[in-house]
């Protein structure tokens, strides 16, 4: 009898798809976050709803992305707002992670099905402290976001004199949807409004990048932040290309813009400095822009781009294809041009299967966005850089826009929508497929090399 007992649970572990599992559980909230935004109380005109509107805000909301079809403060009532801010929350810290609290709250002893399903999402190495794993992440979060709301609050007060209540609604939003890289905010033209303001630029930016770094950075940054010989391969890279590429995308975003009077160029250089840093957080994560995005220089558009496309650092709230995948491919191709064998990073050699996992990924989003940006030239008359521009920010999460969201048909809107919820959720199941194979090849075939280049 327990031998069958343990035939059933082994056969009941192989029928598991952790992958298919985040999905699915990232389907079920936007569905659940579609109906209660169809709601005639969730908007501010009742008659105003539109379930195509409705159901890509709540795809952005839940994917983190920040893309829009609609005036967010003026068409949303209160209780439409909070139910974003709820989705942005729940999509930022993962369908399944939270799931997980839940369950390990209830339950004493989580089963091997919810902690393979966790492990998917969360990008972790192993299932044995997935509870420690995931109310750690909770935990992360919430204390950041209480602490950007604090400073957010009292400077609404103090700088532009909204009434407590109003100023605590403000704060708690934008710190939230800063912290998950959402790039929601409640005015109109985003944050232009605070374009000369360092105490909430800086204060969002920062959330945004320390979310933007991933969970599994911020935990260990947390028990060895004295001793970063102890800090994984991984750590490393993020915390690295974070440091390169944050500055990178500032110099790049103030040299094209310095004298433009559409964005920088009214600005004094202090202010100008300022705003080409902010931009440069939100550029590769949240979405938030305090600059005008329609004004841009085509080469700015571009360089953007580049910045969305590789995006922030993995498990955690940014999107893209990840620092970690584009480091890994800069070492691969600097190994290769220096002739040497194995690729080493930060004193390691990096695992040949990661090669793969990388190269695949990077070639999967690059056919996804490719074909993407065919069907919307296709359907619109919009140019090739608004296009991609689009495309790429929907796909890496990011919400950046040069105003033609709004305005695109409703063919065009649902092909948005799927390219945010694979952008959300492919990464994760792609790159968690790659990394479980259950069935390893005990066997190679003979070696050809064919031409390259």
């Amino acid at each position: 009898m327990l031998k069958v007992s343990n035939k059933i649970r082994l056969f009941s572990v192989k029928k598991v798809n952790p992958q298919l599992s985040v999905f699915a559980g990232f389907s079920v909230v936007i569905l659940c976050g579609t109906i209660l935004l169809l709601l005639p109380f969730s908007h501010q005109v009742p008659s105003s709803n539109n379930l195509l509107d409705d159901l890509f805000v709540a795809v952005s909301a839940t994917c983190v992305t920040g893309l829009s079809t609609v005036d967010t403060p003026n068409y949303w009532s209160p209780f439409g707002l909070f139910i974003i801010m709820v989705l942005i929350q729940i999509g930022g810290l993962g369908v399944m992670t939270l799931a997980t609290a839940i369950g390990a709250s209830l339950l004493q002893n989580l089963s091997l099905n919810t902690k393979l399903k966790t492990s998917a999402e969360v990008r972790g190495n192993g299932i044995f402290n997935i509870r420690a794993a995931v109310f750690g992440i909770i935990k992360t979060s919430l204390l950041f976001e209480l602490a950007g709301a604090i400073i957010l609050t009292a400077r609404f007060m103090i700088r532009y004199h909204y009434d407590p209540l109003r100023a605590l609604w403000h704060g708690v939003f934008h710190s939230v949807s800063s912290f998950n890289n959402a790039g929601f905010a409640l005015y109109s033209d985003n944050l232009m409004g605070f374009h000369d303001d360092p105490f909430i630029l800086i204060p969002l930016s920062l959330l945004t990048i320390i979310g933007g770094l991933g969970f599994p950075v911020l935990v260990q940054l947390r028990k060895y932040w004295r001793i970063p010989r102890r800090w994984s391969m991984g750590v490393k890279l993020v915390l690295v290309g974070t440091a390169v590429l944050l500055p990178l995308g500032t110099l790049a975003i103030a040299g094209m813009e310095w004298n433009n009077p559409h964005t920088l160029g009214a600005m004094d250089p202090a202010t100008k400095i300022l705003n080409s840093f902010a931009q440069s957080a939100a550029t590769r994560t949240s979405g938030f822009n305090n600059i005008d995005m329609a004004h841009l220089h085509p080469a700015t558009l571009m360089i953007i781009d580049v910045l969305m496309y590789i995006g922030g650092g993995p498990a955690g709230t940014a999107g893209g294809i990840k620092i970690t995948t584009f480091a890994v491919l800069f070492f691969i191709a600097l190994t290769e041009i220096r002739g040497e064998g194995a690729v080493n990073v930060f004193g390691k050699r990096l695992d040949r299967g990661v090669h793969r996992e990388a190269i695949t990924l990077v070639l999967l989003s690059v056919a996804l966005i490719f074909c993407s940006t065919f069907v919307l030239m296709v359907l619109t008359n919009f140019t090739t850089d608004q296009v991609i521009f689009e495309v790429v920010s929907a796909f890496a999460t990011v919400g950046l826009s040069t105003g033609i969201t709004a305005a695109l048909p409703e063919a065009a809107k649902i092909a948005l929508i799927i390219l945010m919820i694979l952008g959300r959720v492919g990464p994760i199941t792609v790159a968690a497929a790659l990394a479980h194979r259950r069935k390893p090849v005990l066997y190679e075939l003979p070696k050809e090399r064919p031409i390259i280049g």
